[in-house]
């Protein structure tokens, strides 16, 4: 049985599982790389024995490192709107001393993610977290994450720029960018277009398999497509806007140098 993603992560892949699994069984003893692992739900949906997986936000991979000792938080945690920005601010503070504890921070990067609005994780050009309350009605809070501490033992993690991941030919890569939309600011530098194009022309160069997701705008796909890959596109469960329209949104998955099993 899966764990569930520990994070709650707006723009989450587990939905996506099913359908990555037929292309993931074939290369299932490979190395399984994300240089955007974000909530996790892939990673631990596909289940591999070796995995890199990387991300540009050092909270988020920080908050798995301290999973890998065995985080259980012992700090208050409340569903009240001073208290947040109370913890915010602490947070914010914290990020900018070097020699903070990296315990405390997981610890509050996990009560901002439970309690801010909508699981969104969102920094300023200054790199201060910057999400609002949420106003949830109730929110069960996790403190023992030591049912994480096995799986997530057995892969490592990295925080860096995609082009400096270490690859092997064979790793099975996993892309799933900040989406091709006009929010961008979920680490502190962003992700513009420019960043969208050195990806996708650096997997493309990859000679092992290779699957990438994204929203499917029409130059996501026209610069995929120029590239080599083949281009399937689905309908998500994401919505495109929070007011106005509210069908779904369409997404694009990109694959090269992948076979693709049947699974019953």
């Amino acid at each position: 049985m899966a764990l569930k993603p520990p994070l709650k992560w707006a723009g989450g892949k587990r939905w996506l599982v099913p359908k990555l699994a037929p292309y993931w069984i074939i290369y299932a003893g490979q190395r399984l790389v994300e240089p955007f692992c974000g909530g996790l739900s892939v990673a631990l949906g596909l289940n591999p024995h070796t995995a890199l997986l990387n991300d540009i936000n050092p909270h988020v991979i920080n908050f798995y490192r301290q999973i890998q000792k065995g985080l259980v938080i012992e700090s208050p945690m409340k569903n009240d709107h001073d208290f947040y920005m109370e913890q915010r601010k602490e947070f914010n503070w914290l990020t900018h001393n070097l020699e903070s504890s990296d315990k405390r921070k997981a610890e509050l990067f996990y009560y901002m993610n439970r309690t801010g609005f909508n699981g969104l994780c969102r920094f300023n050009k200054k790199g201060g977290f910057n999400v609002p309350f949420g106003k949830y009605k109730t929110i069960n809070y996790v403190r023992d994450f030591t049912a994480y501490k096995e799986q997530l033992s057995k892969w490592e993690f990295s925080c860096k720029d995609f082009k400096k991941i270490n690859l092997r030919s064979d790793d099975f890569i996993y892309a799933d960018p900040p989406y091709d939309v006009e929010f961008r600011q979920y680490s502190q530098g962003g992700f513009e277009w420019d960043d969208q194009i050195r990806l996708a022309t650096w997997l493309s160069k990859h000679p092992g398999p290779v699957v990438a997701s994204n929203q499917a705008t029409d130059r996501i796909v026209s610069l995929y497509e120029r590239l080599g890959f083949r281009i399937e596109k689905l309908m998500g469960p994401r919505r495109i806007s929070c007011t106005g329209d509210r069908s779904p949104a369409q997404e694009m998955l990109a694959t090269k140098n992948v076979e693709f099993a049947e699974v019953s």
